[in-house]
């Protein structure tokens, strides 16, 4: 299955950007470690990006990457509706 990525803070918006994965469009956005049958292990590279080596796998795999901005749209959308 075919999904999509993106980077996003962790912690609020200025904390470290990390990838995020969504199965499918009516799924939250939620950390690639949450997905272990998707992740794999981070490379050892101190600063590098968590979940780099993970992004690297599923580009191969043809996932899409999406902007930060449009996910965290998404969201706010999907938050906003539960309310």
């Amino acid at each position: 299955m075919r999904g999509q990525m993106c980077w996003l803070s962790q912690l609020g918006a200025n904390g470290e950007k990390i990838l995020h994965l969504q199965t499918a469009p009516n799924q939250p956005w939620q950390p690639y470690t949450a997905f272990r049958q998707y992740a794999v292990p981070d490379y050892h590279v101190p600063g590098g990006s968590k979940g780099w080596a993970t992004y690297q796998k599923l580009m191969k795999a043809g996932w899409a990457l999406v902007p930060s901005a449009r996910a965290q749209e998404f969201a706010i959308a999907n938050t906003a509706a539960r309310c």
